[in-house]
Formats: structure tokens, C-alpha cells, sequence
């Protein structure tokens, strides 16, 4: 069905998504990006999922009203890099360079940015195998590979092949809730499922992890917001 748009100022854009596997109509607000989509089963109208979606505007301007607007990070913006809070600054030079609490940007700032994701994902992908390797050991199994991505929709990843894969954006994250992520990952290396036993292997190589669970829960979504591209 496409992208249709809510009445306002501004006007809010809406993922109408057709399935045949739906039973009724479906308004649902992503807590990482604040896509609003309309699911509705097939032989619905456009107009009928329309009028639907008209019904809950006031609903759907609530809950983006405490949505995180996306940020495009720069010069005055504080980070929080591994539990540690340093401030982005407009440095001289052609590298990027960390000055105690600071990070000096090159410039331009488009450069700037470049520098500072690479220099991110360089930080998540050392903290996050020194983390892997510390439950992996305790567990006494190997993981295959590590990987990292953007990604939405999970945290974190354990194939069958023992191939771990985490989002990046963990490293912004306090460390508690990395660690927690990589004890639950690893987990996966011996039970391949949620079962009561796998979540007793979590508890045994991290601890209790109800805090970890409920920040990424609540503030996980925020870590979202920050963009590196104009």
C-alpha cells in the first residue's frame, strides 16, 4: 500500500503494510525509529485503514511526543563511550584525537563524523570481544566469528554456527548492559533457546540481570537517535 501521511503541522508519515496473516487492523509505533505502520489483513480498503488510523491520530501524536528526536552528532554533543561521558569538539587537525574527557573531531565535520563512527565501532568491536571472551571462557566454548551492525530489532546475535553478531551502538551503552548482552549471546553457544535452563546459564556467567534487561527495555531505544550522515 505505500506511505501515506496523518493531517498537521508537520504531517506524520504512515507505513500502511498489507498481510495476509492479519486478523484486524494493526497500529504499531517503533520505539527505535518512531515509524508509525498500519497493518491491515487483505480485503481491507485503503480508505477503511484510513479512517482506522484517523481514529487514533490523537493516540499516535501522544506517543511521538515522547519519542527522541534523531540527533546529528557533533561539536557540544556529550557521548557516553563505554561508560565514560566525553565531549565532541571542533579539533585543528586531519585525525580524530581523544584529549582526556574530549574527542577532537577533524574537520570538516562531515569528516569529523566519519571519523568518530569508525572510531565508535572500534571501541564496541574491543569491548565486546574482550567481553565474549571472558563469558566464552567461563562457559568453556568458542564462538566462531563477531560481527557487528546497525541493527534495529535486537541487540545481539548467536547463530547455530557460533557466530556472534552485536549492534555498535552498544558501546553507548553503560558497560553493565554490554556485559549483559554478551553473557546472554554467549549463553546461546550452549542453549540455543529462552528456556528456564538458558536463563539460569545467564544468571551463572553474569549475575543478576533485571537492571541490564529494563535499561535496554527503556532507554535502549534512545541510543537510536544519534545520526553520523546529514
Amino acid at each position: 500500500m505505500g506511505v501515506r501521511t496523518f493531517p498537521g503541522n508537520p504531517e506524520i508519515p504512515l507505513k500502511l503494510r498489507k498481510s495476509s496473516r492479519a486478523r484486524r487492523m494493526t497500529l504499531r509505533i517503533s520505539r527505535i525509529d518512531g515509524v508509525v505502520t498500519l497493518t491491515v489483513p487483505r480485503g481491507v480498503s485503503e480508505r477503511d485503514a484510513l479512517a482506522f488510523a484517523a481514529e487514533k491520530h490523537a493516540w499516535v501524536e501522544g506517543h511521538l511526543a515522547q519519542h527522541s528526536a534523531p540527533e546529528l552528532v557533533g561539536p557540544g554533543h556529550v557521548l557516553s563511550v563505554g561508560g565514560e561521558r566525553l565531549e565532541l569538539v571542533q579539533g585543528a587537525g586531519k585525525r580524530l584525537l581523544l584529549d582526556g574527557s574530549r574527542i577532537m573531531l577533524p574537520d570538516p565535520i562531515e569528516t569529523g563524523r566519519r571519523h568518530l563512527l569508525a572510531w565508535l565501532k572500534e571501541q564496541a568491536r574491543a569491548e565486546l570481544t574482550r567481553a565474549s571472551d571472558h563469558y566464552a571462557t567461563q562457559l568453556g566454548r568458542r564462538y566462531s566469528r563477531l560481527t557487528l551492525r546497525d541493527t534495529r530489532s535486537r541487540w545481539g546475535s548467536c547463530s547455530s554456527a557460533g557466530a556472534l553478531m552485536y549492534s555498535w551502538r552498544l558501546i553507548l551503552a553503560p558497560r553493565f548492559v554490554l556485559h549483559y548482552v554478551a553473557a546472554h549471546e554467549v549463553a546461546h553457544l550452549q542453549e540455543m533457546n529462552h528456556s528456564a535452563d538458558f536463563w539460569r546459564l545467564v544468571d551463572h556467567l553474569y549475575g543478576p540481570h533485571k537492571k541490564a534487561r529494563d535499561w535496554l527495555r527503556q532507554d535502549g531505544p534512545k541510543l537510536h537517535r544519534f545520526r553520523f550522515d546529514a
